[in-house]
């Protein structure tokens, strides 16, 4: 083959895994540099008078129309999209009060001596720690964020990000006791989860690229006091994930309206359909992980793969999470990450429901 002009080096891909761990011996400033994510800019104090704005509306809203929307399917549409926001708010709080303290309190060496330098080694071992963290979807989001601040492999803190919610202690206690008697329905859901989770993170650790993730930088002076850097890292991240939350609750109180249930029944029946219709409707519902094993242990007409599909796919994509991730992590990201989530959570769920249940 023809030498290139100038003796020049064959251009190499980098994926995320290797971009990362060739900064591991950086100094904590340097994980990440100082010009990661976006801009700090006038839009944040915009932002606030946009929300304060929106909150005068609804209130008027509820002043002045309160008695003339009665009809059943306004009511069924406000009451869950009340229940999903009410339901997540407190475990969003909890993940971004987390993220804080790990941004304020938790140096970056920590990370560095705790986690495997090896990407792919480092994967795995993000998806055990995912068990020992109570929390939902919801608070993994500003975790997962606030991991990659510290200098944690972004395709290990994806794989946190997935595995939190789906196999914590929690959530795996609930499984238990809403199917009681079927500890092979606690165990499929721990075997499918965790498989999901670490094979998106093998794969987007050596298939992701840097220009598909817009990871969030430290909005806060290296050298302030760490109770400043965890009140300020609180705020805006409060107010950052919020609104998205909003976004993906009236996004699912939508489809749950408008989608008719009947649907969902017509193919209880047909073992690959009803697969993928409940995997569907764990998307649209949005439920939180800690409550999920409850909705589907009433879906009687469905197979117990059907129902492992909703406790697989649910805490890994739904509504409410694609647009705290969009918001988070950039939309590029997540047309990516999420068709690649969705399509591990449901392989996982044909092999482990056909093995074990």
């Amino acid at each position: 083959m023809p030498e290139r002009p100038g003796g020049s080096p064959p251009a190499v891909r980098t994926s995320l895994g290797d971009s990362l761990a060739a900064g591991w011996d950086e100094p904590d400033g340097g994980l990440p540099p100082p010009g990661w994510g976006r801009p700090r800019g006038p839009r944040r104090l915009a932002t606030v008078w946009v929300f304060a704005l929106f909150t005068v509306l609804l209130a008027a809203g509820n002043a002045w129309l309160s008695d003339r929307l009665t009809s059943e399917a306004f009511l069924a549409w406000a009451t869950v999209f009340t229940a999903i926001s009410l339901q997540a708010l407190p475990f969003l709080v909890f993940g971004v009060a987390l993220s804080a303290a790990l941004t304020a309190f938790v140096p970056a060496s920590f990370y560095r001596r705790v986690m495997p330098a090896n990407p792919f080694a480092a994967v795995p071992a993000a998806g055990a720690a995912g068990m020992v963290l109570p929390g939902c979807e919801c608070a993994s989001v500003p975790v997962a964020g606030g991991l990659m601040k510290r200098g944690v492999a972004p395709a290990a803190a994806l794989t946190f990000l997935l595995a939190a919610p789906a196999i914590n202690p929690v959530v795996l206690v609930a499984t238990a006791v809403a199917f009681a008697g079927r500890p092979e329905m606690v165990l499929a859901r721990l075997a499918a989860s965790f498989g999901a989770a670490v094979t998106v993170g093998w794969v987007w650790a050596r298939l992701g690229r840097t220009d598909w993730l817009r990871p969030p930088r430290a909005d806060h002076d290296p050298n302030a006091p760490r109770l400043q850097v965890f009140r300020e890292s609180m705020l805006h991240d409060l107010m950052h994930a919020g609104g998205f939350l909003v976004l993906g609750g009236l996004a699912a109180a939508t489809v749950n309206v408008v989608v008719p249930r009947e649907w969902v029944a017509a193919v209880a029946d047909r073992p690959v359909l009803s697969v993928l219709a409940l995997a569907l409707f764990a998307v649209v519902l949005s439920v939180c992980s800690e409550a999920d094993a409850f909705v589907a242990v009433s879906l009687t007409e469905f197979s117990p793969t059907a129902k492992l599909a909703f406790l697989v796919v649910g805490p890994m994509v739904d509504l409410k999470l694609i647009a705290l991730q969009g918001g988070t992590f950039g939309w590029s990201f997540v047309r990516r990450f999420v068709p690649l989530t969705l399509a591990a959570a449901l392989v996982f769920t044909f092999v482990i429901g056909g093995l074990l249940l």
